[in-house]
């Protein structure tokens, strides 16, 4: 339990260009957003209270008139991580994705803390990454 005045972790929110387009790849990698209420926000719980939300470029500019996009291209500092049940769940999941046209950023690998593991972009150019054990 956290102290009086601690702060919480809640979850993860994200600057997306479509927020369709960023429904559809967290759908193809198993996950269920829901569908949104509008065409600019949808925040969904993840496990135990922690939730993703995802806001557009547009609904970001109405409270931060200042926000300025990420540079198209640009790669960032941090990656999303999921656990896959087996190693050969990576694999199947990586060509699920890479057949449905999103963008490889490590192709599955036998990383060296014994996991088979890979990463993808995701529609913003976020790194989502797949571990997976025996």
């Amino acid at each position: 339990m956290a102290k009086t005045g601690q702060p919480q972790f809640g979850g993860l929110h994200f600057w997306v260009r479509d927020l369709n387009a960023t429904l559809a790849f967290y759908r193809a990698i198993g996950l269920e957003p829901g569908e949104p209420d509008n065409d600019d926000f949808l925040s969904f719980d993840v496990h135990d209270g922690m939730s993703f939300a995802f806001g557009t470029y547009g609904l970001t500019h109405q409270y931060d008139p200042a926000f300025e996009p990420p540079m198209d291209g640009a790669k960032g500092a941090a990656a999303l991580q999921f656990t896959l049940a087996t190693r050969a769940a990576v694999d199947e999941l990586y060509e699920r994705l890479m057949s449905a046209g999103y963008a490889s950023h490590l192709a599955p690998i036998d990383a060296f803390w014994r996991a088979r593991y890979c990463e993808v972009a995701d529609p913003d150019g976020n790194v989502v990454g797949f571990h997976g054990r025996d």
